[in-house]
């Protein structure tokens, strides 16, 4: 049961293709978006999506995976843990943060 404590999984189109870096250890990092949607219809019938938005990091070898297939649209799963961090904004305000760490990731859709 472990396992189950903290898991995503998602299926969803990427907002954009990864941001990537290499820092100074030389640990790749890479970041992106991506965009689920859910479908139903509302009291009057009418069908409404909802699109909700998911900030995603990956590391090391999965941000390699990342950099070299992902791209802006592509249709992707995904698995990781759900991550909240703060930081100070150049006026002293805290701001919070919540990501997903990105552990496995795969390639959904038609090829191109």
């Amino acid at each position: 049961m472990n396992n189950l404590r903290n898991k995503v999984q998602l299926i969803g189109h990427l907002g954009m293709s990864p941001e990537v870096k290499t820092l100074e250890s030389g640990k790749k990092l890479a970041k992106f978006s991506v965009a689920t949607n859910e479908t139903y219809k509302n009291a009057k019938g009418e069908k409404i999506t909802d699109t909700q938005w998911h900030q995603v990091v990956a590391w090391n070898k999965t941000a390699e995976l990342a950099e070299m297939y992902l791209e802006k649209g592509k249709e992707i799963a995904l698995e990781g843990k759900l991550t909240t961090r703060s930081y100070e904004d150049a006026n002293g305000a805290k701001k919070y943060i919540t990501e997903i760490v990105c552990h496995e990731l795969l390639l959904l859709g038609a090829k191109n």
